[in-house]
């Protein structure tokens, strides 16, 4: 903001203004109207002048005061108006007279009589005389000397013991005074405008600071940062509209803090809704891939035997123990695909419950023995006797089932699988190796996906949907426990770790969900 715009500026110039204006309007009004005011108040002196004179030689005729006292009062009138006085008696002697040069003022008196001024007969002008007042006993009259270049005021008037007074008043000097009083007013005027836009830039610097710090407290606000605050302790109204502002800042600090804290929940609702429609389409996809194969053996062999394709008992038994072994492999994959649905989406509940992991391990090692012999696969297990842990047993069975099977289908070189379990500070650690091909470290992250599969011409060899270790993962994440896969050069290990912890004092497990 440039200097001729600001607040302190203005005032200042408004001052200044107002200042000039002021001083004007009096230099105005003293030239136009001055003369007018002190001729009237000449005239109301030389009236009450008149009265004055009148009663004092009144008082000095009947006795009631001495000449000295008369003289004494007449001094007083002649010097507190600066007026010339002079009494004078029917016979032209001079009675009393203030000024000096009596035989002047004599001769001015004979002028104006001799041109009538009493008489009426030259009522308004004779000779640069203007007549002002006009009363029973005394006239009054504005008089031009040109010879003296001066003007004059006189009262010509009868007392009343019938002596003639004569008054003047040189009046040639206001006019000079007029002049005077204007300089000294343009003088004085300019300098106290000066003095006075000087001390409204001052107090414009006052009343501009605290709108200066409001200003910058707008201007950080509307840039989103809401730490500045106005400080001033003011009382007056830029006080309020500070103290206005940083409730103003403090609440749009809030809102935008609400606000940013709802477009992260609401970006994270649309990726989470982003997500969710692209898992529905992948599981769409996943699954009509995973039925149209079996679907598409059942339904032709199914036609062959409608239409009685083979007439051989033993090829019809082929035909029948394909259909069924399709349709169980569509069924464990429905079945897998519930569990796995309840389990993400919060349906299913864990039933915890203390149990010997060991025992658990065994049985499905000997579920699965039958088809180990099949390939030929060593199963050993190496831990404790009585490891307890606090989990739901059904689930782990099911974990430990599926990193078995998995062991089983993938085992080759040696055909060793190896099951250890450890327990140490108050955690369950469970590993499956089989001896085999590492799976490419690529595709490590992967294999926790639904329908993901490393080698698919395989995979289809045993049944197996891609599904088993999604639900290893599901079901990890419920407990809250840790699980995951390593490659070792001659082989794979999944592991999977156990809350193993003793009872606490009061005799109930110590578990944190």
């Amino acid at each position: 903001m440039t200097m001729r715009h600001s607040i302190r500026m203005k005032i200042s110039m408004m001052i200044l203004a107002c200042s000039l204006c002021m001083v004007a309007a009096i230099i105005f009004m003293n030239t136009v109207f001055f003369d007018q005011f002190y001729f009237k108040n000449r005239e109301s002196a030389f009236e009450v002048a008149y009265e004055v004179v009148d009663d004092c030689l009144a008082e000095y005729t009947n006795g009631s005061i001495g000449q000295d006292d008369f003289k004494h009062r007449m001094e007083m009138v002649t010097a507190g108006n600066n007026i010339s006085i002079m009494i004078i008696n029917n016979d032209w002697s001079i009675f009393y007279a203030s000024m000096r040069d009596v035989d002047e003022f004599i001769r001015r008196l004979q002028n104006s009589l001799f041109n009538k001024i009493l008489s009426g007969e030259n009522p308004d002008e004779m000779n640069g005389v203007e007549t002002i007042v006009t009363r029973e006993n005394y006239s009054i009259y504005e008089i031009y000397n040109s010879k003296m270049n001066d003007t004059y005021l006189e009262l010509i008037g009868n007392m009343t013991d019938g002596k003639m007074v004569y008054m003047t008043l040189a009046v040639k000097s206001i006019k000079e005074n007029v002049a005077i009083s204007n300089r000294f007013i343009i003088y004085v005027g300019l300098a106290v405008a000066i003095i006075a836009a000087f001390a409204a830039f001052m107090t414009g610097s006052f009343i501009a600071k605290p709108i200066r710090e409001l200003s910058v407290l707008a201007e950080k606000m509307s840039d989103l940062d809401f730490d500045a605050r106005y400080t001033s302790d003011d009382k007056s109204e830029i006080g309020h509209l500070g103290n206005s502002m940083n409730k103003l800042s403090a609440k749009l600090e809030q809102t935008i803090s609400e606000l940013k804290s709802a477009n992260v929940e609401l970006l994270k609702d649309i990726e989470t809704k982003e997500q969710v429609d692209e898992m529905r389409k992948e599981f769409l996809s996943n699954v009509s891939h995973e039925l149209k194969t079996p679907i598409a053996l059942i339904q032709g062999y199914a036609e062959g035997l409608k239409e009685g394709i083979t007439d051989d008992p033993e090829n019809t038994q082929f035909y029948c123990d394909v259909i069924m072994d399709e349709a169980s492999k569509m069924n464990s994959m429905v079945k897998k695909l519930l569990t796995l649905n309840q389990m993400e989406f919060g349906n299913d509940q864990l039933e915890m419950d203390r149990f010997n992991l060991i025992e658990v391990i065994r049985a499905v090692i000997q579920a699965n023995k039958l088809l180990a012999d099949q390939k030929q696969i060593e199963i050993q297990l190496h831990g404790e006797e009585n490891i307890e842990v606090w989990a739901d047993e059904y689930k782990i069975e099911e974990v430990i089932t599926n990193y078995l099977t998995n062991a089983i289908n993938h085992c080759t070189g040696e055909k060793k699988i190896r099951i250890n379990v450890t327990e140490q500070e108050g955690t369950a650690h469970v590993s499956v190796f089989n001896t085999g091909e590492p799976i490419p470290e690529e595709e490590l992250d992967n294999i926790w996906e639904k329908f993901y599969k490393v080698d698919k011409a395989r995979t289809r060899e045993y049944g197996g949907n891609g599904i088993g270790l999604s639900i290893v993962k599901a079901v990890m994440e419920q407990h809250q426990q840790k699980f995951g896969v390593k490659n070792h050069e001659d082989g794979v290990e999944f592991w999977f770790e156990l809350d193993a912890k003793a009872l606490t004092e009061t005799g109930k497990y110590q578990y944190n969900i």
